[in-house]
């Protein structure tokens, strides 16, 4: 992906956002208490699919948590996906 995405976090709804031409992608979690945050959907309109924006949107939240000291529960295969090809990655290191 080429342009710069802004990524809102909307913390009451508890949703990374992007909005690119008018149509809006995010990433919804759940806070469980306990320092931990469940990533439960990922949504990326047929429009704005193969432009990297649900791995900007994943990134961007797993920097989050671990920027504010959570776990992450990834009940979104997306994500969950992601998590296994990073810890694959850092086996191999």
């Amino acid at each position: 992906m080429s342009e710069a995405l802004s990524i809102r976090h909307d913390q009451t709804a508890h949703q990374f956002e992007i909005i690119v031409d008018g149509n809006r992608a995010y990433l919804a979690y759940m806070d469980l208490g306990k320092q931990t945050l469940d990533i439960y959907r990922t949504f990326v309109p047929n429009a704005l699919r193969g432009r990297g924006i649900a791995l900007a949107l994943t990134e961007h939240a797993l920097a989050y948590a671990e920027r504010i000291g959570y776990s992450v529960i990834a009940s979104c295969s997306y994500v969950e996906r992601y998590m296994e090809r990073q810890e694959k990655l850092k086996a191999k290191e």
